[in-house]
């Protein structure tokens, strides 16, 4: 029996190593993501205001989420595409920073007669905001969502929006536009992409707290009107 003692011992050395690689890759994949989120604290540091820290934190997490996807096989089914506002309709909580660098955007490139036409969209959504029991009733077509169902500030979106993947869009029109039972489904997320994200929504948190600034998240649709809205006087978030 001395050849199956020999493949045994291939067979079990074989299995042995590749657990040991693989407990190694799954040792440092978990050390990435706190390794991108120190990264990032020291960026958002250096960052002259919020506004600055939320660009930077965007444009890290961009890259980063591209090289996961380009440097990981196997990588989760995304069915988002061009065109498809499914989740332009769920309720989106923004962290500081990032409702300045859209004020800001928005003042820049849209038309005064759009802006007007914007903070008229503004109030609707945040009305029918209001009288959502939770956040996760809210079912509010995005004002910032144009006629060719396309975001209007698709290179300064929030977080959140940056955030959402899903394996499925027919799934999203029905969680978003069904009935009430299927309006309590959940979108599977990519993992890590989703965990980058929420390094960086944290990180730009710690850097307003760091700062003085409330650290909090917010409203996107109620922070974007506070900001956009020329009768208030407004501190940056």
């Amino acid at each position: 029996m001395a050849k199956l003692d020999d493949a045994i011992d291939r067979i079990t050395s074989d299995i042995s190593q590749t657990g040991a690689l693989t407990a190694e890759a799954s040792r440092r994949y978990e050390e990435m993501f706190p390794g991108f989120r120190a990264e990032l604290a020291r960026v958002l540091e250096q960052a002259p205001t919020i506004s600055d820290a939320a660009q930077a934190a965007m444009m890290l997490v961009d890259a980063a989420s591209r090289t996961l996807r380009d440097s990981f096989p196997r990588q989760p089914h995304c069915d988002c595409r061009d065109g498809c506002s499914a989740c332009c309709h769920l309720f989106v909580a923004v962290p500081p920073g990032v409702t300045s660098l859209i004020a800001e955007h928005i003042r820049k490139t849209f038309p005064q007669n759009e802006q007007q036409a914007l903070l008229d969209r503004l109030g609707q959504a945040a009305r029918i905001i209001e009288q959502a029991q939770t956040t996760s009733e809210v079912r509010a077509r995005c004002p910032l969502l144009g006629a060719d169902e396309r975001c209007t500030i698709y290179d300064v979106r929030p977080l959140t929006c940056r955030a959402f993947t899903s394996s499925s869009a027919p799934r999203c029109h029905t969680m978003v536009f069904g009935d009430e039972h299927q309006r309590k489904d959940r979108i599977d997320q990519n993992p890590g992409h989703f965990r980058l994200h929420l390094e960086a929504t944290e990180a730009l948190q710690d850097a307003a707290r760091a700062r003085g600034l409330d650290g909090r998240q917010k409203g996107f649709v109620h922070a974007l009107l506070d900001r956009l809205a020329p009768s208030q006087d407004r501190a940056a978030d």
